[in-house]
């Protein structure tokens, strides 16, 4: 009980920011229908409870599976087995990983041209390939600056012959795909690889870190090679301009419904049968996955199996409340929130400077309330030996995420390219890789998506599609983009630190 408790407390932290900056706006300058604020305090509730319970699915059934999965394949000493067994795994647990199911939802609610199913495939696919050459790296000790330079080189090169429609997108993907199930899952895999590659003699001190930023490359490249096919006509269908205006037009329907504050939680019953079927869809390739392992290669005792399965249910049932609270009530409040801000931003100079403010803080207390950036900034002070302390990297992430948000309402409100933030941004991180240690260029890396977790994924994401509705400009263009300016920021903060906690040993030993 105590542990359901730590993962409610965990949750909770993340969403009551937020709960308290829409009741500022609602009393303010964006009043909402009682309508929308019951359904989204309830939403708020249910995604406080699913996540907590997904989370604590993860901790019990899928960490271990991962970490055990990772060791054994390393020490039958088949490297075809371990890479094709690695593509698997990556692709299958992507698949049941909430953030891309949110992700592909929004995407398709934005462009009808965009089959959601397809795209989750093609998400998996690029998370399983480059799951693989991440772990190819692993073994091969390669470094791991060249790999991601090489890696952001290509994905680049994809952008560029990718329709404009799908190049934000891409982008998005990577920072959103590595949320809950899949970084857990990832990480352990690669624990597991390192801890058999640890009694060799190559030290893999600098392996420890790094899997997970290579592979949140892989969902950018899988969906320009989708936009590239889409937009060639090889999918049946053709990207077309404006077709953002599906989005705004089905956020009206659902904020001008006009049932009592009672009958507006009708709504929670209504979506159930959907999203049951959608988690049992995204979750069955798991279980079969597992019983695959299990059968294979884990042969695990059946107390263990046992808690296997005990973590599963755990991690279903959250999956299912949690997307019930992001569908029926928390996505819908960013979105007509952003409407209103977007409506105002029209009117004058003064109201645009609200709306990037309104942002900033938005992006500040998000992060903040990320329980993985609070696992993260004490990997970083322990790495350190306490020589960057957590409150100074909390300090870099929140005005790092502030600003990449800031950007994101001036973008949506100016209708300028994502280019002229993400090519700079991205050439100055990898840049840095060559000059900070490898400990410092993985878990840089790594944290890109940690950064951007289900906060930013659901209601940051919802409030910036709504600006940009309101704004009269293409949300498909214009608002998608937002999570991967804030999953780029850990890449400059992280390594920054790195860079300072370089030059401030060199001083203690006087070179």
């Amino acid at each position: 009980m105590n542990v359901i408790g730590e993962k409610f407390k965990e949750t909770l932290g993340s969403v009551i920011p937020i709960i308290i900056i829409v009741a500022a706006l609602n009393f303010t300058v964006c009043p909402l229908s009682a309508d929308l604020l019951v359904r989204f305090v309830a939403g708020g509730i249910l995604l406080v409870v699913g996540l907590s319970f997904f989370l604590l699915g993860v901790d019990l059934g899928i960490l271990p599976v991962g970490e055990r999965s990772g060791a054994a394949l390393t020490s039958k000493k088949n490297l075809p087995l371990l890479l094709g067994a690695s593509l698997f795994i990556g692709f299958i647990v992507t698949i049941a990983e909430p953030d891309v199911q949110v992700l592909a939802e929004q995407i398709k609610n934005s462009s009808a041209l965009v089959n959601k199913n397809l795209l989750v495939v093609m998400i998996a696919v690029g998370i399983g390939m480059f799951v693989m050459l991440g772990l190819l790296r692993t073994v091969l000790h390669l470094p791991l600056n060249i790999i991601l330079t090489v890696s952001y080189i290509i994905v680049f090169g994809l952008a560029f012959f990718c329709p404009k429609e799908f190049q934000a997108v891409s982008f998005d993907a990577g920072g959103a795909t590595t949320g809950p199930m899949t970084v857990p899952f990832i990480m352990a895999l690669g624990v597991g690889v390192a801890a058999v590659r640890s009694g060799k003699n190559v030290s893999s001190s600098d392996d420890s870190f790094g899997l997970t930023g290579i592979a949140s490359v892989g969902p950018v490249a899988a969906v320009c090679v989708y936009g590239v096919l889409a937009g060639s006509g090889i999918l049946g269908t053709a990207v077309e301009p404006g077709s953002g205006e599906i989005q705004a037009a089905v956020g009206e329907q659902v904020l001008d419904s006009t049932f009592g504050i009672i009958n507006s939680l009708k709504i929670f019953l209504q979506i159930l049968p959907e999203t049951l079927k959608e988690v049992m869809l995204a979750m069955s390739p798991l279980v079969v996955l597992f019983i695959i392992l299990q059968l294979f290669l884990l042969k695990m005792p059946p107390f263990k199996v046992c808690r296997l399965f005990i973590g599963l249910c755990y991690a279903f049932v959250g999956l299912v409340i949690f997307l019930l609270g992001v569908n029926g009530g928390f996505m819908p409040a960013g979105l007509e929130v952003g409407n209103q801000l977007g409506q105002l931003a029209l009117k004058s100079n003064g109201w645009k400077i609200l709306v990037v403010l309104v942002g900033a803080v938005l992006g500040a207390v998000v992060v903040c309330a990320e329980p993985a950036v609070w696992i993260l900034t004490e990997q970083v002070e322990d790495l350190s030996g306490g020589n960057i302390r957590r409150k100074l990297m909390l300090t870099f992430l929140s005005v790092g995420v502030s600003l990449s948000i800031g950007l994101s309402m001036l973008r949506v409100i100016y209708q300028f390219s994502l280019w002229y933030i993400l090519i700079p941004g991205y050439a100055v991180a990898l840049v840095l890789s060559y000059l900070v240690s490898p400990q410092f260029v993985g878990i840089a890396f790594d944290s890109g998506g940690v950064a951007s977790g289900p906060m930013t994924s659901t209601f940051i994401l919802s409030f910036t599609l709504g600006v940009s509705s309101s704004c009269g400009g293409n949300p498909v263009t214009d608002a998608f983009g937002v999570i991967a300016l804030v999953a780029m920021t850990p890449l400059l903060a992280i390594q920054l630190l790195g860079l300072v906690y370089k030059y401030k040993l060199k001083g203690q030993k006087g070179e």
